[in-house]
């Protein structure tokens, strides 16, 4: 992996001699009292603006600000005209514009597509404030207001939506967000590194259209590319005959690409690596062209395959150019940025925050911040792979970490600073709670591999799962003066806990608080080999420990497991299975995820193109089914909630149709009884005469013994999760 310039080794801009603003301004009489005349870079975002180290916005602008430049907040504008673009006059280097924590489609709308009417983001919840895309939005207010400033798009919405993409909401395959945005540069991941270097050249005069080279950006191409090595992609993964266990995970040497045997057929767990001629062409001039996004629009299976080849792209150590035609125009995406050190990561997070909302909002609630307020971040980063998970793509595979001296300095700055601090740190976690100091035994593997999840089909022998870190932490944590209990609500890859016991005994003695969520996401292996996850074996294994070590510290605790509906590859059969599973073992989900196809994600090309990306793809190859209509969605998530009376006739229906009726009836081997409730009313949190309401049931006129189980029901409430 190439070495990257230390984050905070630039010469600082004039401004630093202005030391840290109390807090980032989001007006002109803010910028006078700190004696600006005007701002250097400013950041529009789809959130409100918390200047804690969980806000992307404050990240940011507390990095830049560190670099000696003067930063302004514009959170969440009015988009429907240019004047609250304008608000903070014109920036002298740069706009930044995110979306905010989340995609703005995936805040807005639920799964089933309808609007939802909160915003976690938002004061007081409200929903309604940020526009539909954003980034586009946004990034065209700011060319309307100041057309000769750089715009630089980044965050989330960005990241994902770097190459061209299926976007579920429109049902169609979009261009790149560089395109409909016209944005000149974009900068994908946390964008640390990356921002700080467009500054500083910015800032020395080069023009914004010559900074190429960044890793972790994408830009529109507007140069002669002689000197560069071109591979077509259908080199890299020629379609072919498919092999009857086709390896998932197939590994690509660094070399480049010429055309290339077909690998034999090997056992499914095995690694197998695509062969390959050498050329003598240096990999930081070769680029990888995907088939064009009007290509690909119009041939899912080839949207399938440029997913494929894309994700092999993906490591900082061995990744290339990836290059993509839209019309006349050739969309650039440069290898992912080095991850950074710890030692960088810890002055990110020890930067002059005040983790307080911005005074302008006068103390109203923002429900995302009351949710992290006492979390505390120790990594970032995920290597699980889940191909419905967009954490990989944007924050990387390989696990960048904190320092132990510098999260317990974070706890003790909670403790001493934050209003309202109980004794209780809600969280020590991060995208995955037990991933921290986790990684490859060896860089020179780590450099050069290309497997898209170092724990599926099983636990890469490669990998360090040593917890011993993490259990020092905790430790160490809880010892400190002042701190009653530290919870970790992340959610926990058991498969990798499991792997240290006394990690599970650690935890579950001392940082569970009565419940712990984890996520087996399915019991059935066609959905799970879909989503790269462990079979319900590895869970049975980490509830016999759960339940031993709980039993022994005399806890009386819960695990609650998590289930995605829908997903592709999940037939009827297999949601069926997953509810016998879940009443068998008496659980009854209050809350149930749906699946959501994000753009970029692997499962969404499965769902787009019906076919499997972790094979090799071509037309004739096998078909993986999505649920798709809006009915066989709704019965999938019904199965999901098959305790619930208004499920009851549509599982009945479908249980027949399946020739499955002996699972309708009255006794404990039934899935659903044979009876229906009489006035069952139901208004949930959904749309009624144009209308929203709070959730709320009202079951009538049920026999005694329907009275007594539902109390029971109500009286272990604990442990149905």
């Amino acid at each position: 992996m190439s070495s990257a310039r230390s984050l905070f080794s630039y010469r600082k801009h004039w401004a630093h001699k202005l030391g840290p603003a109390p807090v980032l301004p989001m007006s002109l009489e803010e910028m006078a009292d700190l004696g600006w005349d005007s701002c250097d870079v400013i950041i529009i975002s789809g959130d409100a603006y918390v200047d804690h180290p969980s806000f992307g916005m404050a990240v940011i602008g507390r990095v830049l600000e560190a670099q000696g430049y003067r930063v302004g907040i514009i959170a969440q504008p009015d988009w429907r005209s240019v004047e609250d673009f304008q608000k903070l006059g014109q920036p002298n280097i740069c706009f930044g514009i995110t979306a905010g924590n989340m995609d703005s489609m995936v805040n807005r709308y639920t799964a089933d597509r309808k609007i939802r009417r909160n915003d976690a983001y938002t004061p007081e919840g409200k929903g309604g404030l940020r526009p539909d895309r954003s980034v586009n939005v946004y990034a065209q207010r700011c060319r309307e207001a100041y057309k000769a400033v750089p715009i630089i798009i980044g965050g989330i919405e960005a990241s994902l939506r770097r190459i061209a993409h299926y976007d579920y909401w429109s049902e169609t395959v979009r261009r790149s967000v560089l395109l409909d945005s016209k944005a000149d540069l974009l900068l994908y991941g946390n964008a640390e590194r990356q921002i700080v270097e467009v500054t500083h050249r910015l800032a020395a005069g080069e023009a914004i259209s010559e900074i190429t080279d960044i890793a972790g950006s994408a830009f529109i191409r507007r140069h002669d590319t002689a000197d560069w090595f071109e591979i077509d992609s259908a080199l890299i993964d020629q379609p072919g005959k498919v092999d009857n266990h086709p390896d998932p995970y197939a590994e690509v040497s660094q070399t480049n690409a010429t055309a290339a045997d077909v690998p034999s057929t090997m056992e499914q767990t095995t690694i197998v690596p695509f062969h390959r001629k050498v050329t003598k062409h240096p990999r930081n001039k070769t680029y990888v062209r995907l088939p064009s996004y009007e290509t690909v629009k119009q041939d899912p299976v080839l949207y399938a395959h440029a997913s494929r080849v894309f994700h092999l792209e993906t490591n900082p150590g061995n990744a290339r150019v990836i290059v993509q035609k839209h019309g006349k125009q050739d969309v650039w995406i440069n290898p992912p940025p080095t991850p950074l050190e710890t030692d960088e990561l810890d002055k990110v997070f020890e930067l002059s925050y005040t983790r307080l909302p911005h005074p302008a909002y006068e103390n109203k609630n923002i429900p995302a911040y009351e949710m992290i307020r006492f979390s505390i971040n120790i990594m970032r980063g995920c290597f699980g792979g889940c191909t419905f998970c967009s954490i990989t793509e944007h924050e990387g595979r390989i696990i960048q970490n904190r320092s132990e001296d510098s999260i317990i300095r974070e706890i003790e700055t909670i403790r001493d600073t934050v209003p309202g601090f109980t004794g209780v740190i809600s969280d020590l976690g991060g995208p995955t709670a037990n991933m921290y100091r986790l990684a490859c035994k060896s860089k020179e593997i780590e450099t050069a591999c290309r497997r898209l999840s170092c724990v599926y089909p099983g636990i890469c022998k490669n990998l360090n799962t040593n917890h011993n870190p993490l259990i020092k932490l905790y430790r160490r944590a809880r010892r400190l003066p002042g701190i009653k209990k530290i919870l970790i609500a992340s959610g926990l890859r058991y498969d990798l806990a499991i792997e240290s016991p006394e990690y599970v005994k650690e935890l579950v003695s001392h940082h569970v608080g009565g419940y712990l969520k984890i996520a087996p996401e399915h019991t059935e292996s066609g959905p799970l080999s879909k989503m790269m996850k462990p079979g319900m074996g590895t869970y049975d294994r980490f509830k016999k420990l759960f339940e031993r070590y709980s039993k022994e510290a005399g806890k009386e605790q819960y695990l609650i497991p998590y289930f995605i509906a829908a997903h592709p590859g999940t037939t009827d059969e297999d949601m069926m299975n997953l509810a016998i599973w879940l009443k068998t073992n008496d659980f009854r989900a209050d809350q149930v995820q749906t699946f959501l196809p994000s753009p970029m994600a692997i499962a969404s090309a499965m769902y787009h193109s019906g076919k499997n990306p972790l094979k090799k793809v071509r037309h004739n190859s096998d078909d993986v089914f999505s649920a798709k209509g809006l009915k066989q969605r709704r019965l999938h998530k019904a199965f999901l909630r098959y305790h619930d009376p208004e499920n009851w006739p549509i599982l009945r229906k479908a249980l027949q149709r399946m020739g499955h009726a002996n699972l309708i009836g009255n006794g404990k081997r039934h899935l659903v009884p044979s009876w229906q409730p009489k006035n069952t009313k139901s208004v949930r949190a959904g749309v009624k005469k144009g209308k929203r309401f709070a959730t709320q049931r009202t079951d009538l006129n049920f026999d005694d013994k329907t009275k007594q189980n539902r109390q029971k029901m109500r009286n272990r409430s604990r442990r149905d999760g």
